[in-house]
């Protein structure tokens, strides 16, 4: 697992520090305050710690990282993804395995990174980032965006997500938590989502009835992703999942049964982070933390910086938090007028 992160100058992320990491993690903030951001710089660093070395890749860590930067966060040179007036270089430090990856370039740097230290071996299991948006219809547009006119547009989050949709389903059985998780998320959606090789297309099944994919539910398709990568093996017992706003059109009911699958999956090996707005989100992990005696680490966007928490110990201070508390308060209030 991922046990430690800590930013430096990374963008709208002037000092950030995350110990003590979990099988699930919470990023909690309002919109613009850098969730997304963060779980890119993570991704970004695990990316390359699974590329490097693998296969017949002959780049070094350091070549890999500056790509991965460069179209995750499609800025015209790494170097701008310093935080603006920084006088310090941006510095990334994770601990995998307590094994570290670190790395640091100044605002001048344009496509090479001089500091990096790599202690990792080799890592067989793929890292994913599920955006909030599906992109099961924009699958094939996607991949020609960039795999053919590599122009900006959909970063490196859509394309790896896009190429990892295209490993064929594989025949066999699957972890027993992997099959139960598959099966509760076709149960949510009431059918199955699956490519059509002869039409070259996704569709939803249910029943004895096929829809074009482009006229399902986005919920139905986000949900679909998930277990695609489940049905597919591209995600074992040792992958990490980074989920930008799980919430993200699904009702509260999808939403309370997604993150039980998440929970279950989690107890199996895989390691979650999720970025969210939602106090949905954080009540039902709360709970979820409660009822298993699970140590849930939570980093909230707080006007006094990013602070750590554990919903083990309870809910959050967070704005978020307390305006859902405000309303239920007034909500009192008005009954009893």
């Amino acid at each position: 697992m991922l046990n430690r992160i800590k930013l430096t100058n990374f963008g709208p992320l002037s000092t950030l520090k995350w110990l003590d990491l979990g099988s699930i993690n919470l990023v909690i903030g309002d919109n613009g305050c850098g969730k997304t951001f963060l779980l890119k710089a993570i991704y970004s660093a695990l990316r390359t710690i699974e590329s490097y070395g693998r296969g017949d890749e002959q780049r070094s860590a350091a070549a890999i990282l500056a790509e991965k930067l460069y179209w995750t966060f499609q800025a015209e040179k790494i170097g701008d993804l310093v935080t603006k007036g920084a006088d310090e270089p941006l510095s990334c430090r994770v601990m995998l395995d307590e094994h570290e990856f670190r790395y640091s370039f100044g605002k001048d740097t344009s496509k090479q990174i001089t500091t990096l230290e790599n202690h990792l071996p080799a890592r067989g299991s793929n890292s994913i980032f599920l955006p909030a948006k599906e992109i099961l219809s924009l699958q094939q547009i996607i991949l020609k965006s960039r795999e053919q006119d590599s122009v900006f547009g959909f970063d490196d989050t859509y394309l790896d997500l896009a190429r990892a949709l295209q490993h064929p389903r594989t025949a066999g059985k699957n972890y027993a938590e992997f099959a139960s998780s598959r099966k509760s998320l076709e149960d949510i959606i009431g059918g199955v989502v699956e490519y059509d090789d002869t039409a070259g297309r996704w569709q939803f099944r249910t029943g004895r009835h096929r829809f074009p994919i482009g006229v399902t539910a986005e919920g139905i398709k986000k949900i679909a992703i998930l277990d695609t990568l489940l049905g597919n093996r591209y995600l074992d017992t040792r992958s990490i999942v980074l989920i930008d706003e799980p919430e993200s059109a699904l009702h509260p009911i999808a939403i309370s049964k997604l993150l039980d699958i998440v929970a279950v999956l989690a107890g199996r090996g895989v390691q979650f982070f999720l970025a969210s707005h939602s106090y949905f989100v954080i009540k039902k992990l709360f709970l979820i933390s409660q009822q298993q005696g699970l140590s849930i680490p939570v980093i909230s966007a707080t006007e006094d910086g990013w602070i750590s928490d554990d919903l083990k110990r309870g809910m959050p201070d967070n704005p978020i938090v307390a305006e859902s508390i405000h309303l239920y308060k007034e909500e009192i209030k008005v009954a009893l007028q």
